[in-house]
């Protein structure tokens, strides 16, 4: 669905966050960006989107082709949804009004202007209920807890009825029950519409568990390329550099916390 080829991401710095990239994503499948802390994941993430231009090599996308004309952009973001680790809500709006923000790129400027019709209004209240806050829609998003701010901004995602969902880092400040569940709605809404998603994490157990597809990142480099069977011992260290003791824990016991 969509491809990077040759992708190298360097900023004006001059640090290198992305070495030459070449990669694909599946349609429909559940991929997990994995790896430490400036591994490269972000950036490779937001290059998919464009909010990150690549130094070199180009990002070819199902349908519509290589990114990098105005319209060709548009076209892919407006189906693209986007979920943010510190969630990019407006604090003193609604639910419903931050879940219908999802909506604008379907409408001019000037349209956007006015209230939205009643059906935009139906679809950000469908996509409310399916992220469980249905009984908060009217409430300001500063109210809400970080879990409930993060399921503001999957159903602002799904409310642009995407192909395509990106999210960056997206349990990294929640708790690990909350994230778990956070994990395991993103999972189901995906699978049952059938749109493709590229989650960033690093935490190894999450991605083990709800990944499809794995790609680990190492100093902007891929490490790792694979379905999480075959993510072992030698593959976690290529990635992270030593083996995580959680990692060596699950090995003995054969189980995860």
């Amino acid at each position: 669905m969509i491809q990077v080829e040759g992708v190298e991401v360097t900023y004006p710095t001059g640090t290198r966050a992305l070495a030459s990239t070449t990669l694909g994503f599946e349609r429909g499948r559940f991929t997990v960006l994995l790896g430490a802390s400036g591994a490269g994941k972000s950036t490779l993430l937001r290059t998919l989107n464009g909010l990150v231009k690549p130094t070199a090599g180009r990002v070819i996308v199902e349908g519509i082709g290589v990114l990098g004309g105005s319209r060709a952009m548009r076209m892919h973001r407006r189906r693209t949804g986007m979920v943010f680790q510190q969630h990019q809500l407006i604090g003193r709006a609604t639910v419903l009004s931050n879940v219908l923000t999802g909506r604008l790129g379907y409408h001019s400027g000037l349209r956007t202007l006015f209230p939205l019709p009643m059906a935009e209004k139906r679809l950000a209240l469908d996509a409310i209920e399916r992220a469980g806050l249905i009984e908060s829609a009217l409430r300001r998003a500063d109210q809400l807890s970080g879990g409930q701010q993060q399921r503001v901004g999957i159903a602002r995602a799904l409310v642009q009825q995407p192909t395509l969902l990106l999210a960056d880092e997206p349990i990294a400040s929640l708790d690990p029950a909350t994230a778990d569940r956070i994990l395991g709605l993103l999972y189901t809404i995906c699978k049952t519409d059938g749109i493709t998603a590229i989650v960033s994490l690093h935490q190894l157990e999450f991605a083990q568990r709800y990944a499809e597809h794995i790609i680990g990142l190492a100093r902007g480099c891929v490490a790792f390329e694979g379905p999480p069977a075959r993510l072992g011992p030698a593959e976690i260290k290529r990635i992270y550099g030593v083996v995580p003791a959680q990692e060596i824990a699950t090995r003995k016991t054969g189980t995860y916390s």
